[in-house]
C-alpha cells in the first residue's frame, strides 16, 4: 500500500463515526439510510463520511436497483494492521535493547555498591 493510501486509511479511521460505520458494515452490506439510522446526523453528513471511507478504499459502493449498497473492504485494514505490526516489532526490539542496557547498568551499579561496602568494612 502506498504511504499516501495508508495516510488516507488512518485519516478515515480517526473519526469515531466512520469507525462505527465500518463496524456496522462488518455485519453485512447496508444502504446509506440503514447506516445513518443510529446516528444523530443528517443523511448528507453520513454520505460525506462514506465518501471519505470510499476514497480510503475501506468501503465499496454498489448501485443495486434504486439503492446504493455499501460494503466493507477489508484489504486496506489488513495492510494498515501489517504496517502497525511492523512498527510494533521495531519498538519491541528497541525496548528489548533498552531493558538489556538498563539491566547491565544495574548490574554494574550493584557491583560498584558491593565494592564500596567491602572497602568500608575493611576500614
Amino acid at each position: 500500500m502506498a504511504t499516501d493510501q495508508l495516510s488516507k486509511v488512518f485519516s478515515a479511521l480517526a473519526d469515531p463515526t466512520r469507525r462505527d460505520i465500518l463496524t456496522r458494515l462488518g455485519q453485512g452490506d447496508a444502504t446509506v439510510t440503514e447506516l445513518a439510522d443510529p446516528f444523530p446526523i443528517s443523511l448528507p453528513a453520513i454520505s460525506r463520511h462514506l465518501k471519505v471511507l470510499e476514497t480510503a478504499g475501506l468501503i465499496s459502493r454498489d448501485k443495486r436497483a434504486q439503492w446504493r449498497t455499501n460494503s466493507l473492504e477489508a484489504a486496506p485494514l489488513k495492510e494498515a494492521t501489517t504496517w502497525m505490526e511492523h512498527l510494533s516489532h521495531l519498538w519491541d526490539d528497541r525496548f528489548d535493547r533498552l531493558d538489556a542496557h538498563l539491566a547491565a547498568m544495574k548490574a554494574l551499579q550493584d557491583t560498584t555498591d558491593t565494592d564500596k561496602e567491602e572497602e568500608t568494612n575493611d576500614d
